[in-house]
């Protein structure tokens, strides 16, 4: 398997780090941008926006730094996944958009998620074994 060998657990650790720090920075803009996020999440209709964006904030930062350390990795990736299957089709409905522009600029954010939640059922698939250069605790 290519995590046992050095560049492979070496590539794994550069990727896991990478998508789970930049999944936990999103986590951060949460909270950073809060009041904008949380006026966009009711004018998309989210019922209680502002807690809605603070444990959305929550899960992306718990999961990122899970999947970026190794520690609890399956809850991680689950955690990231659940967050991508609700949020992804209720806050980037491109299909109910007429301008144009905005239906693009939808539609682009919408295949972002869709990469990133087919990403995290990736590492969760891998979370039942070892990671190389992780805590690796609660595989």
């Amino acid at each position: 398997m290519a995590l046992e060998t050095a560049a492979g657990g070496l590539a794994f650790l550069v990727g896991r780090l990478v998508f789970g720090i930049l999944l936990a920075f999103m986590g951060l803009s949460h909270f950073t941008g809060l009041d904008g996020m949380s006026g966009y999440a009711d004018a998309k209709g989210v019922p209680a926006p502002r807690l809605a964006v603070i444990v959305s904030g929550l899960m992306l930062i718990m999961g990122g730094l899970a999947i970026a350390l190794g520690v609890y990795p399956l809850l991680g990736a689950a955690a990231i996944a659940l967050f991508f299957l609700v949020v992804t089709p209720v806050m980037h409905d491109f299909w109910t958009v007429d301008d144009p522009e905005q239906r693009q600029s939808e539609m682009t954010d919408f295949l972002k998620n869709a990469t990133l939640f087919g990403a995290a059922l990736v590492v969760a698939a891998l979370s039942g074994t070892a990671w190389p250069y992780a805590l690796n605790i609660g595989l």
